[in-house]
């Protein structure tokens, strides 16, 4: 199922790798979505509340998860597409040693410190104990999530997108099942949630990891393998970290943002946690889509067929596009209908403020998705300084207006409202880095090309003129 993104006719070819992902990552977001679903529905407000506002310190940990995944991603991909397979196992391998020690670290921060830092968003306390607890055993099951992780980030980078969409496919709608059995039979409560996702990608990291080594091994090596090697992690941490760094600031951001909200009070809380999953859906979704470009991307440069790069940026323009569509209209005008999966209650504060969100931030949906393929293009090139500019100038933007908006009489409706200028700015300049940047290494690409091709060709005429003379004698 490994597929070569350097052949065939670029938007076919995102087409048909990108939609898989699509898929996976819809399933990815239904861990999450079902958690508070059954907490809300099943449980009460509070439930809802509390999972919601636990929502945005987990995202902390699974910025390191996505900065290991695109890294390693990226990496494998680079090499796969230059066929040097021993290297591209040697990636592999260090990659997933060094997520090893990272989660462990991190598992040993989220135990001692998340319920100081619940205390510190002004988690209220009502709320307190049951985010506590549902981040506790939550952390518990980070060694699954980042090995998933990775397992997804070496699958794209083969170009196989559809062993991670069985996989997440099977293991979110069991989640769901496990959630109502363990919460309304077992009335395990809001422990009952984390439980049944901590078992549930449990079972779905240990298969795909075992697929995983099963595809690696299948690729020959021409010399003994290195498992571990310095200078892999480097190149590995060079696209990681700033990854890392890009979504960690991002959840930093929520997490102020959280802060901000928590002072509204549970109604508003719980409203936004609803919300807020429905929009992540959709801006997770579109940067997994930029992920899949970024593996194009890495693929033809290592290939060096640079052109295909920049047909790939219109191919993914059109797709999360005609994606986009639907979408939007979904949740302006039925949002209401989305909302009510996670709350009793028609016509409370609650389902108010979420409709409010949804409303101000869905048309703005169609700006930031092609932020997120434009930051594919620059991540796959290497080009990270570009992207983490265009990025941290979106969130600040969007954190320092929401603060100062939330204290005017526009109350909650101020922090919304931030959401869509942090992003037309952030669009406007990864598109500028873009047309900079990238039309400049496309320049040097032909150039560079034509050179290669008279080395090859002088190296082909000293050896025929070796061989010539090796025959005379």
């Amino acid at each position: 199922m490994n597929k070569d993104l350097t052949v065939g006719k670029p938007s076919q070819v995102l087409w048909q790798f990108c939609l898989p992902m699509f898929g996976s990552i819809i399933f990815q977001q239904l861990y999450n979505i079902a958690d508070s679903l059954v907490a809300g529905k099943f449980i009460g407000e509070n439930a809802l509340a509390a999972v919601g506002n636990s929502y945005e310190i987990t995202l902390i940990f699974i910025a390191f998860a996505f900065g290991c995944n695109i890294g390693c991603s990226v990496i494998v991909s680079r090499y796969f597409g230059a066929k040097d397979y021993d290297e591209m196992k040697t990636s592999v391998y260090t990659s997933l040693i060094g997520s090893a020690v990272l989660c462990a670290v991190l598992m040993l921060i989220g135990l001692v410190g998340c319920h100081g830092l619940l205390e510190l968003i002004n988690t209220p306390e009502e709320i307190l104990a049951d985010s506590s607890l549902y981040l506790d055993i939550y952390v518990l099951g980070l060694p699954f999530m980042f090995f998933y992780n990775i397992a997804t980030g070496i699958f794209s980078a083969l170009g196989d997108s559809k062993t991670p969409f069985y996989f997440l496919a099977v293991s979110s709608l069991s989640n769901i099942g496990v959630d109502i059995l363990f919460v309304a039979g077992f009335k395990m409560g809001v422990a009952g949630v984390a439980w049944a996702t901590f078992l549930c990608q449990g079972v779905s990291c240990v298969l795909a990891m075992v697929v995983v080594f099963r595809r690696i091994g299948a690729f020959k090596s021409t010399h003994k393998v290195v498992l571990f090697s310095w200078n892999m992690l480097g190149k590995v941490a060079m696209v990681a970290i700033p990854s890392i760094l890009q979504q960690s600031f991002v959840s930093v951001g929520n997490i102020i943002l959280q802060s901000v909200i928590n002072t509204f009070g549970a109604s508003v809380i719980a409203g936004y946690s609803a919300a807020v999953k429905l929009n992540n859906m959709v801006i997770t979704s579109f940067t997994t889509l930029g992920n899949g470009i970024s593996n194009y991307t890495s693929q033809n440069m290592g290939a060096g067929k640079m052109d295909r790069v920049h047909e790939g940026f219109g191919a993914g323009r059109n797709l999360v596009w005609i994606i986009c569509v639907p979408i939007v209209l979904l949740y302006f005008f039925f949002g209401r209908f989305l909302l009510l999966l996670f709350m009793n209650d028609p016509q409370g504060p609650a389902i108010d403020t979420g409709m409010l969100f949804l409303r101000i931030l869905s048309p703005f949906y169609f700006v930031v998705s092609v932020k997120l393929v434009t930051d594919g293009i620059l991540r796959g090139c290497g080009m990270m300084v570009r992207f983490m500019i265009a990025t941290f100038s979106d969130l600040i933007l969007r954190v320092g207006i929401a603060i100062v908006l939330s204290s005017t009489a526009l109350g909650s409706t101020g922090i919304w409202m931030a959401w869509p200028v942090g992003w037309c700015i952030g669009t406007g300049l990864s598109l500028v880095f873009y047309f900079t940047a990238i039309r400049k290494v496309l320049a040097e690409s032909p150039a560079k090309a034509e050179a290669e091709g008279e080395a090859a060709r002088a190296r082909a005429e000293a050896a025929f003129a070796a061989d010539a003379e090796m025959e005379t004698l």
